[in-house]
């Protein structure tokens, strides 16, 4: 008999969803209550509450949990959490929505759930920033996001009404209670999730694989909410993933399922959530690379992963296989990390985002020790298309 799976985090997987003459009953009330129109962002925060990615938050987090996330990176009743999930307003709008009362949440004008406001706070948002980013600079996306979202926090739990869209990637889109079912049914008791806003290269490849040789799956999980602009569009990625799985990954060994959350930024803050997100999934692991969720130089090339050497045993379920930097060494000629070759730099056949991008532009294909043509030639495509004629 195989053993159940990891529990999610907080004990409990939250589902917010009403059904029956529930729904209908709050459908209904949701008619004559103030609507609050959600932003690409809080959509996608508002699917990964009523699901259960965010388990165990019922809703947009209180002043008391945020409070405690910011200062702490834990939930008032000293649960781990690392960034706070919320729910911001202006100033002007805020006096709609008053401690007491229902909001319908509304996407595109159509209701998809209703919150019970309990909290209506105004924190400090440059000491939130300093908190969870480590920075206050407005370049930062996460900051920015932050600051440009509203001065009033309405907090609550939400209760879901409404379809979630599917959009795009419905074929792949997949909540906990569904992954869950899918690795018991494939019988993979320990699964690896690798989570990425980028395409795979072959470094990538390398890690995802030395990974796979420890577990019984592999959970490719890409984030597909709200990116950088300069980021390469989930739907590129998308094709891109599903080319190397289908000619380079064994396919019964490995699951595509897209991560609805807003890229955040937040880099070792993060990388807790990304963990905590997997562990509900029902992963065991996470692969936690360099620079994961970073941008910029806001972060040391390891930071989101010693990050996780400050949490107390209990504290996460799932595990981190922590990775260095890999690249194709010519001097083996295998792909490989630091930790198994002494090749010098010269050797290493890796390249930055602005080289590719230069390479792409030209219509060049970067060598295939950095990425199978295959994957290189949707990228050249898609790069095409945007530039201006």
């Amino acid at each position: 008999m195989s053993k159940p799976l990891i529990a999610p985090h907080g004990g409990v997987l939250v589902d917010r969803t009403l059904t029956g003459s529930a729904r209908d009953e709050a459908l209904r009330r949701a008619q004559t209550l103030p609507r609050l129109e959600l932003s690409e962002r809080s959509l996608a925060d508002l699917e990964c509450l009523a699901t259960g990615i965010y388990s165990p938050l019922e809703g947009f987090v209180s002043e008391a949990d945020y409070t405690s996330i910011v200062a702490s990176m834990r939930l008032a009743d000293g649960t781990v959490w690392s960034i706070p999930i919320t729910l911001q307003v202006s100033e002007s709008d805020a006096g709609q929505y008053p401690v007491g009362r229902e909001v319908a949440l509304t996407a595109g004008g159509d209701v998809l759930a209703v919150m019970h406001v309990t909290d209506v706070y105004r924190p400090d948002q440059t000491r939130e920033a300093e908190g969870v980013y480590r920075t206050s600079d407005p370049k930062h996306p996460g900051v920015a996001a932050v600051m440009g979202a509203g001065s009033v926090y309405l907090g609550g739990p939400v209760s879901l009404v409404g379809e979630l869209p599917k959009g795009e990637f419905g074929a792949h889109k997949f909540y906990p209670k569904e992954t869950r079912a899918a690795f018991a049914e494939k019988g993979w008791e320990t699964i690896v999730a690798f989570q990425t806003r980028n395409p795979i290269h072959r470094a990538h490849e390398y890690i995802t694989k030395i990974a796979l040789e420890t577990v019984d799956g592999l959970f490719i999980n890409p984030l597909v909410g709200t990116t950088k602009s300069d980021d390469v569009p989930a739907s590129v990625r998308m094709r891109c993933y599903n080319i190397l799985i289908d000619r380079y990954y064994n396919k019964e060994k490995v699951l595509l399922g897209v991560y609805p959350a807003a890229m955040r930024y937040g880099g070792p803050r993060e990388a807790i959530l990304h963990a905590i997100s997997r562990q509900n999934y029902g992963c065991t692991h996470l692969i936690v690379g360099r620079d994961h969720a970073g941008v910029g130089d806001y972060y040391g090339t390891y930071d989101a992963q010693l990050i996780f050497d400050e949490l107390n045993d209990g504290d996460l379920l799932i595990t981190p296989m922590k990775f260095e930097h890999a690249f194709y060494c010519k001097r083996t000629q295998q792909m490989a990390t630091p930790k198994t070759t002494s090749s010098t730099p010269e050797e290493r056949v890796q390249l930055s985002g602005t080289k590719v991008r230069e390479m792409l532009s030209q219509g060049q294909l970067p060598p295939p020790e950095f990425s199978r043509p295959e994957v290189a030639e949707v990228l050249i495509q898609a790069y095409r298309k945007e530039q201006p004629a």
